[in-house]
């Protein structure tokens, strides 16, 4: 074989070699930019998630205080009908008493008319 033959087969294969190592080096560097982006897609929902259960929990945490508000409402409005049935019923019970008191002591008697005067016996029982 002559030099330009021997010239144009080490070209070839130089061209060749210098083809495989920019294909390589394209290659790892799609590799590692999918790398990349497989990790930034990871990362990214692992933030959508972190998002999601704290508005998930600020949610929670305002219905509970909504629920707490409303139960006390209720407690209070219950406690108010409580207190004014209870003030009725007093209202109710010192009336009754005092009817009771005014009407408890039962009046025996026994009365005689006689020529001039009326001659009275009245006894007076409490229960």
């Amino acid at each position: 074989m002559d030099t330009q033959n021997l010239e144009k087969a080490a070209i070839k294969i130089q061209s060749w070699w210098r083809g495989n190592m920019v294909r390589r080096t394209l290659l790892h560097a799609a590799l590692r930019a999918w790398v990349i982006q497989c990790w930034w897609r990871s990362m990214q929902a692992k933030m959508l998630e972190q998002r999601r259960r704290l508005a998930l929990r600020l949610y929670t945490c305002q219905e509970w205080a909504v629920v707490k508000v409303q139960a006390q409402v209720r407690m209070w409005q219950a406690r108010r009908r409580f207190l004014q049935a209870r003030q009725a019923a007093c209202i109710i019970q010192s009336h009754w008493r005092w009817h009771a008191s005014q009407t408890r002591g039962l009046i025996r008697g026994r009365y005689e008319v006689r020529a001039s005067r009326l001659e009275l016996d009245i006894e007076i029982l409490m229960t």
